[in-house]
């Protein structure tokens, strides 16, 4: 993965379909009652603001705060300089793809037309960006959890692991101490999509360290039962039956993280019943989340024959 080639996504006409300023005309949704079938939804990307974009740069370790100084593509453009520095462009602009980003716009929709226009967005803001940058001989692609610019003939890519960014202690602690801090300010939803954060990129980390493709449905349950395959983390019969109890417990942290945030988190939801989280709940999850994660990367070291992690 070559992180200067993302570099050509500086591009105003790019940055305005990221923020949401282009659009590609209304989307029709026959269950919706209105003028002409119209929903009022316009299809592209959801429309960003400055602090929206600060705050996505926040989601993946940014320590950037919203100065009202600029126009919404310069902040874009910030938020592509900090991808490339930290080396998580691709998955940050697979966020801004995702559905996660849509679920805040839009409400009216059932989750069959949710799909529907999520994936006609999508679909359309791709082309659109692949025609700018179809001169230069590059496309992207929606690869899983990551978005690649790739040549206009290239097929899926091969995972190149000294391209990968390193996630270790200090990396989570990282996370951790911003997902702690969103809990201390009453923000209590971006916490449970930070804590579920922190297991997802470990996931995904330590299976790419082993060229494993992780799964790309967005379900931290499946990442994790591949990372137990691939680590051979099944329980042992002829271990101390306190030890499998421990590791029977990481596969509730991920089941309780993973439905905590689809319900209750700023990301998802559509048409579920929100639920109540208290403050000491939420830091429960974080801190769960956070231990094992530090599991997750102990496990990967011994793997790689490093026994002092």
């Amino acid at each position: 993965m070559d992180l200067d080639k993302y570099k050509l996504l500086k591009n105003k006409k790019i940055a305005e379909i990221l923020d949401g300023d282009e659009t590609f005309g209304d989307f029709e949704s026959p269950n919706i009652q209105s003028n002409f079938g119209l929903s009022n939804l316009q299809i592209g990307l959801p429309r960003l603001s400055g602090p929206d974009i600060c705050d996505i740069a926040k989601m993946f370790g940014s320590t950037v705060e919203y100065e009202g100084s600029y126009s919404r593509w310069q902040y874009m453009f910030d938020l592509i300089d900090y991808g490339i520095q930290s080396g998580r462009i691709a998955n940050i602009l697979a966020y801004l793809f995702d559905k996660s980003n849509f679920i805040r716009a839009v409400t009216e929709l059932d989750k069959e037309e949710f799909e529907r226009y999520h994936n006609k967005s999508v679909e359309s803001a791709v082309s659109r960006i692949n025609d700018i940058l179809h001169f230069g001989g590059n496309k992207i692609i929606i690869d899983g959890k990551r978005v690649l610019i790739v040549p206009i003939n290239a097929t899926t890519p091969n995972i190149s692991i000294k391209n990968l960014k390193t996630i270790d202690r200090d990396y989570i602690k990282s996370l951790s101490d911003r997902a702690i801090d969103n809990i201390e300010n009453g923000h209590y939803d971006s916490a449970l999509t930070q804590a579920r954060t922190i297991l997802e990129e470990t996931f995904d980390y330590v299976l790419e360290k082993q060229n494993i493709e992780p799964s790309s449905k967005g379900d931290i349950n499946k990442l994790y039962k591949q990372v137990k395959d691939e680590y051979k983390m099944h329980e042992n019969k002829n271990a101390d039956k306190r030890i499998n109890r421990l590791l029977s417990g990481l596969e509730n942290i991920v089941s309780a993280v993973s439905e905590m945030r689809n319900k209750n988190s700023d990301s998802h939801g559509v048409g579920e019943r929100r639920l109540t989280i208290d403050r000491h709940h939420a830091r429960l999850a974080v801190n769960s989340a956070t231990t094992m994660a530090d599991f997750i990367l102990s496990v990967e070291k011994e793997s790689a024959g490093d026994n002092n992690y």
